[in-house]
């Protein structure tokens, strides 16, 4: 087995068609065949079934696919690894980002690393939060930062920065008559929300207000990003919920926002990271972490 028996692997399995994947990989379908028997008879078993419907994974399958990814995964990362102390850097900090994390923290946060740690390379990935937690129990990441407060054994949810709840309205919308507007009149409108799958975290938060108003809101759309709300917003397509310090960053005219009324809500971006003693590496981020909320 080698690393382009892997690669022809999780081309059919992504595709679930060895056509497809042999267009993919630039190569003829015979081949490509020939190439997953020969893996499946080292491994010994059948990773993949023909159907009329095209091709599908066993569950031995399945379960080879998360490790192979992770396999070319690892690799990568000891590539990016070599590259990066050939040009001088002593150290990286992968960092999984979840939720959208807020412009003007993250920019803070990266611009006090590159002054007091330069030689400590700075490792970004945007992914959903199952993959997050699935990253950190692998080692793929040393922390993350998301809105989700709900993780699994193994994992510390510490929480770092705090921002007011504000609400996104289209410019001349007659709850702008409000300068702090009602809950229970946000829910006359359809709201754009985030998708739950993609900002499980926002969704959570977002999920225990709307529960506390104890009504069923409209949805009008469920989006993956907070650029797609804003336009769906200033488009009329309903209203929508930021945190102050992430529209701020947001150089616009046609969404308004606006505080809610009564006590002040706080959307909660808390810092994942596994259950053991930190580097001193990690310690000095988080501490970084702690002078950004300040």
């Amino acid at each position: 087995m080698d690393l382009r028996h892997l690669r022809c692997f999780i081309a059919v399995a992504e595709e679930q068609s060895f056509s497809r994947a042999a267009e993919r990989l630039h190569i003829e379908q015979s081949p490509l065949s020939r190439t997953i028997k020969k893996l499946e008879s080292d491994l010994g078993v059948v990773l993949l079934e023909r159907t009329s419907r095209g091709t599908r994974l066993t569950w031995a399958g399945q379960v080879f696919l998360e490790d192979a990814r992770r396999i070319l995964l690892f690799l990568e990362q000891a590539k990016a690894n070599a590259k990066a102390a050939a040009t001088g850097y002593r150290g990286t900090l992968r960092i999984a980002l979840s939720d959208g994390i807020a412009r003007v923290r993250l920019s803070s946060l990266l611009a006090l690393c590159r002054e007091e740690e330069p030689e400590v390379e700075i490792r970004l990935s945007e992914i959903p939060f199952s993959q997050q937690l699935k990253g950190l129990h692998n080692d793929l990441y040393d922390v993350g930062f998301t809105l989700a407060d709900e993780v699994e054994e193994g994992l510390i949810a510490e929480p770092v920065w705090r921002d007011p709840l504000v609400v996104a309205v289209p410019a001349r919308h007659p709850l702008l008559a409000h300068k702090r507007v009602p809950l229970d009149e946000v829910l006359n409108y359809p709201l754009v929300l985030c998708h739950p799958e993609v900002c499980a975290g926002c969704n959570q938060q977002l999920e225990r207000l709307l529960r506390s108003a104890g009504a069923q809101p409209t949805v009008a759309e469920h989006v993956a990003t907070h650029d797609l709300m804003l336009a769906l917003v200033a488009a009329g397509y309903g209203i929508g919920f930021s945190s102050a310090a992430h529209i701020s960053a947001c150089k616009t005219t046609d969404v308004v926002a606006r505080p809610l009324a009564g006590r002040s809500i706080m959307l909660t971006t808390y810092l994942l990271r596994p259950d053991n003693e930190p580097s001193e590496q990690l310690s000095s981020f988080i501490r970084r972490v702690a002078k950004v909320a300040t």
